[in-house]
């Protein structure tokens, strides 16, 4: 019983009563004007279901009333596209309006049948009611009167249900209108990923830089040494500090450029980084950097830099080669240094996987793995 009950005590049941309730407000108002013609406005709205507009403020309604806290709700509050979302929304208005021309007349006759059968069932004239007018006092009629409440029930419950059903259907959203939210879904999942992986690339190199200074300084045990490797370490986490604002600032404005990311211009940063491990690194970097476009030159700048963190977190301080050729048409960068006993395989960590993703992302091609003796991270990015 309770379980049968349960619907009257939720609003969604009374907010979608209103919502039914809303279109015979005009039909009131017609049949203080000519009450033989009640069809008339049903007439009207079918050119005004073909304004693009309406197709908006019956979502807005539908959304509000039929389907309240609903966050994913499935109604579409965007206006009319095309002549097939226009004809969706005239025959929503039709449909609305013979649904609620049921749920008025339910709401009101019913109650008013309730009270007659129990005015009936005490000794009441039939002359006095309307609907019971040839009925002759009894009784037994108090037994019927839960009757039409039931029926009112049923007809308030069930014509919610059946007019947000068919809301789904007519003024759900097109082929179009779900293609432009899967395509928006996806643009929004590329960019956390894209963010994800800048988090990683900034922050792990930068810890990964820092943890290898501050153990080459202990080891060291040189003053001097030590000052400097310290002072690589703030830089260092001053740049790291500096990156994640940028990607904190992109989570707070996703309209904000990506402009201050750094570009291969700034990369001897990078190999001084390196170098305070007691790494040693040698650069052969041949063509104009300032050149490279700068998608190119952000991505070509985070790959070197993951690179660099794979050989200090992977094999250590050990000495490193690393190319960046700039030509009319592609640039190349290389990184290697000496195979150790551990030996990160294809696709193994989501560093290399960064790299070939962003390597891919500008049609570029990669090869790691092992070469003559060396650990090989081989990237070459068209710039046309």
């Amino acid at each position: 019983m309770v379980r049968f009950l349960r619907p009257l005590l939720r609003g969604t049941t009374y907010t979608r009563l209103l919502h039914l309730w809303v279109p015979m407000l005009i039909v009131s108002v017609w049949m203080f004007i000519d009450p033989s013609t009640p069809w008339v406005p049903a007439l009207v709205l079918l050119p005004v279901g073909l304004i693009p507009a309406v197709r908006r403020g019956e979502g807005v309604q539908a959304r509000l009333l039929l389907m309240p806290g609903d966050e994913e709700s499935v109604i579409s509050v965007k206006p009319s596209t095309n002549w097939r979302d226009r004809l969706r929304t005239v025959l929503w208005l039709q449909a609305r309006m013979v649904l609620g021309a049921v749920a008025m007349f339910a709401t009101i006759w019913l109650p008013i049948l309730v009270f007659e059968l129990v005015q009936v069932a005490i000794g009441g004239h039939p002359g006095d009611t309307p609907v019971l007018r040839d009925v002759q006092p009894h009784w037994m009629y108090a037994l019927l009167a839960p009757l039409p409440l039931v029926v009112l029930y049923g007809v308030v419950v069930g014509l919610g249900e059946l007019v947000t059903a068919v809301a789904r259907r007519l003024l759900g959203p097109s082929a179009a209108e779900r293609l432009a939210a899967l395509e928006e879904r996806t643009e929004q999942l590329l960019e956390r990923h894209r963010i994800a992986r800048e988090l990683h690339d900034s922050i792990g190199h930068a810890l990964t830089v820092a943890v290898g200074q501050a153990g080459a300084a202990r080891a060291a045990g040189d003053p001097a040494f030590t000052d400097r490797a310290l002072e690589a370490i703030e830089e260092t986490g001053r740049a790291a500090l500096e990156d994640l604002e940028r990607v904190l600032g992109i989570l707070r404005e996703s309209d904000r450029p990506a402009s201050s990311r750094p570009t291969l211009v700034d990369a001897g940063r990078l190999l001084e980084c390196a170098r305070a491990t007691g790494a040693k690194v040698d650069a052969e970097i041949t063509g104009p950097l300032d050149t490279v476009p700068g998608p190119v030159s952000r991505e070509g700048y985070r790959i070197l830099q993951e690179s660099l963190t794979n050989v200090l977190r992977h094999a250590g301080p050990v000495p490193a080669g690393i190319r960046v050729d700039v030509t009319d048409r592609a640039l190349v960068l290389e990184v290697r240094n000496p195979l150790t006993a551990e030996i990160p395989g294809p696709g193994r960590g989501g560093g290399l996987r960064g790299i070939r993703e962003r390597a891919a992302l500008l049609g570029g091609r990669t090869r790691t793995g092992p070469a003559d003796g060396d650990w090989q991270v081989h990237v070459e990015l068209p710039l046309r």
